[in-house]
């Protein structure tokens, strides 16, 4: 049993120091947290989408810029689409579950929002057609994926964690949205306390 979890953290570790040693993630991860802090400073919100564990982070994602990240500071405005249960299943039964994301989004951003999806396959159809739905509107598009990326690659800028393993790529995302979070509170509220 120990081996497993060694073998387990190891991988972790692996697909972290892969993402540290990729200039290309790195500057892509830079842009996406620059264009952040453009978004939230020209009075945008944050929007995040995601399926069952991507959900899960879209929503862990949104909690830290609303609540805060490591500072005390005014609320960020953030929203996970599909986290109303009522307007996701009406969306669903009226149109199909492949519009869950971009229905929602055509009702609830407005031009200077900046969106993320972040799917680890870059595959789901309510993903892509969020993506697509979101370009056009005009909205900075942004898309945390994983393996080969999927579809997202030729659709938006894609941060791909270097793993074909759901689990390796969700830890991944998650510390690409906690470097996101602390570079957005650094830039927009540095002489807030942590």
């Amino acid at each position: 049993m120990l081996s497993k979890i060694k073998n387990e953290i190891e991988a972790s570790i692996d697909a972290k120091r892969k993402s540290l040693e990729d200039e290309k993630l790195l500057n892509q991860l830079a842009f996406i947290a620059e264009k952040s802090v453009n978004c939230l400073r020209s009075g945008g919100k944050i929007i995040l989408a995601g399926n069952g564990g991507s959900f899960a982070d879209a929503q862990h994602l949104a909690a830290e810029f609303v609540c805060r990240f490591r500072k005390d500071r005014k609320p960020l405005p953030s929203l996970v689409l599909g986290a109303n249960a009522s307007l996701a299943t009406a969306i669903s039964n009226d149109y199909s579950y492949d519009r869950i994301f971009g229905r929602e989004l055509e009702g609830m951003a407005q031009k200077d929002d900046l969106f993320i999806a972040i799917s680890t396959s870059g595959n789901s159809n309510n993903i892509i057609d969020a993506v697509r739905t979101a370009r056009a509107l005009g909205i900075e598009t942004y898309a945390l994926t994983g393996g080969t990326g999927g579809n997202l690659p030729s659709l938006c800028q894609c941060l791909i964690a270097p793993s074909d393993v759901t689990a390796r790529i969700q830890e991944c995302h998650i510390l690409y949205g906690h470097i996101i979070c602390d570079i957005v509170e650094e830039t927009l509220f540095p002489e807030s306390p942590e």
